[in-house]
């Protein structure tokens, strides 16, 4: 039987406090938020300490209060002392302590490296030490769901035990997972008792849509245009952003592993300025995501810790075509441009099969013809992209909840360490602005010195600065739900990893 007259049937079985979702694919590595499950969205099963309203303003879940020592280095947390894993035990600080100590070891894209220790001082309190200050200590605390000591085990991401508004009652590998609401559960009620995500392709989610099948699917641009009777496309703002990273230094190096390092074209910081100026951002985003998105200067775009003078006034080919001029940059007979011989030319890589990073590596390409840069396209394997990208520019997508994300991409301490900053960026007075934002101890104070590392007025790694990247378009998030669900305001949405729009699922409802 098709996924499709599964789902039909499913529909015409289900209540009105049910729901079927096709809205994301199935999560690889289960459901422990000890190796990163609930990152991006809710982690649906488990509770947090702290978490993040529409507004990104802290709200207090498991915590009741928390402190943070003149130092910046412990965080003292006291908890509820009503909460039960769904299995009826109690959940204590122990169980907060196992989990950021698994979390820890766990060797997963949780980053607790900073963390020295943490220790319940009774069976509500806990602390946390760390071994510098680090204001984005609290995302992990946002983000890092809660897991029962005496439940879990190597079988846990498949069969999670937690204290959320939903549980896991069934997983079809491949198809689907049935949860439900979670009767114990100590914060608001969700309204509906059932919900159903089923793993589908794009395609094969469109047409589940199409028949009524499902009440909430994530579509591509491509098929948002259409309409589906009953269901309303719903648009979410995001910064799941696509870039262009520039290699910053010149040629030279090489990694441990022997991948060199350098672009002498895109060292030139005539050449990143001027197509950062050049580019028409607003042309990406009707051209490539047809209109459905927003252009994009930073990594986080109308976040908290978002300069908006990194915005620039782009599509201006006279004054990109000046700064080449001026910076030596001299058209040859063929409209390529010279200097002291070295071709403004590179290649620009995507990842194979990543249908809009190519389109928009196309586009870019053709955009900046005019400038007298050449630049070929090609599709890589990420494996290829990793030996190749600290030479080549790359096509790249970010877009995280946590600052923490503008430090590993522009501190000169992560230069060659993972996808963050492969162009081997730095700039001291940048580094400065970083170290002082980590080791702020409110989020206020924090946010000013991410807003200067972008720009200061005089320097930064923005396009206003620096400019070792040049960033294209925010995608928009896009769902077709149906016309009388109501799922209230969402938060600016993050890379589209996980299942983001799940983050106030409890909040959804049948319009009245």
């Amino acid at each position: 039987m098709s996924a499709c007259s599964n789902t039909a049937d499913i529909e015409n079985e289900k209540s009105e406090d049910e729901l079927i979702l096709a809205i994301g694919g199935e999560p690889d590595d289960g459901f422990d938020p000890a190796t990163g499950w609930g990152r991006y969205g809710s982690p649906l099963f488990q509770s947090t300490l702290v978490t993040y309203d529409q507004d990104f303003n802290i709200q207090n879940d498991l915590a009741t209060s928390y402190e943070v020592s003149e130092d910046g280095l412990e965080w003292t947390i006291v908890i509820r002392d009503d909460v039960t894993f769904t299995d009826g035990e109690a959940l204590t600080a122990d169980d907060v302590v196992f989990t950021f100590e698994t979390a820890k070891e766990s060797g997963s894209i949780i980053d607790l490296s900073n963390l020295d220790r943490v220790e319940g001082i009774d069976d509500y309190t806990v602390k946390f030490t760390l071994r510098e200050p680090e204001s984005t200590f609290i995302y992990l605390l946002a983000s890092t769901g809660i897991v029962p000591v005496h439940a879990y085990n190597d079988n846990y991401n498949e069969n999670p035990v937690g204290s959320g508004p939903f549980q896991l009652v069934q997983w079809d590998k491949g198809q689907q997972i049935i949860v439900e609401a979670n009767p114990d559960y100590y914060g608001e009620k969700p309204f509906f008792k059932k919900l159903t995500f089923l793993f589908l392709s794009e395609d094969a989610a469109f047409a589940a849509a199409k028949t009524g099948a499902v009440d909430v699917v994530s579509v591509p641009p491509a098929f948002a245009g259409e309409e589906i009777a009953g269901m309303q496309l719903v648009e979410l703002e995001s910064v799941d952003n696509r870039g262009i990273m520039f290699p910053y230094v010149s040629e030279g190096d090489e990694t441990a592993e022997g991948a060199p390092i350098g672009n002498e074209v895109t060292a030139d910081s005539a050449i990143r300025q001027a197509i950062n100026v050049g580019l028409d951002r607003q042309a990406f985003v009707d051209g490539v995501l047809e209109g459905f998105g927003t252009p994009a200067y930073s990594t986080a775009d109308h976040l908290p810790w978002w300069n908006p003078d990194t915005v620039i006034e782009d599509a201006n080919l006279q004054l990109a075509n000046q700064i080449l001029k001026e910076a030596g940059w001299l058209e040859k007979e063929d409209g390529i441009r010279e200097k002291d011989g070295l071709t403004a030319e590179f290649t620009l890589l995507y990842p194979a099969g990543d249908q809009i990073r190519q389109s928009l590596s196309i586009a870019f390409a053709e955009m900046i013809k005019p400038l007298g840069i050449k630049v070929t396209t090609e599709g890589k394997s990420w494996n290829e992209i990793e030996y190749l990208m600290y030479s080549h520019p790359v096509m790249m997508g970010w877009g995280s909840h946590d600052p923490l994300e503008i430090y590993n991409l522009y501190s000169s301490k992560t230069r060659g360490i993972g996808y963050y900053n492969a162009n081997y960026y730095s700039n001291p007075v940048v580094d400065d602005y970083l170290n002082q934002a980590l080791r702020a101890t409110s989020e206020e104070e924090a946010n000013s010195y991410w807003k200067k590392a972008q720009w200061d007025g005089e320097t930064g790694f923005s396009a206003q600065g620096d400019a070792p990247w040049a960033w294209l378009v925010n995608l928009n998030h896009l769902y077709f739900i149906d016309e009388n669900l109501v799922i209230g305001e969402q938060k600016i949405q993050p890379h589209g990893h996980g299942w983001p729009i799940t983050d106030f699922i409890e909040q959804w409802r049948w319009e009245e």
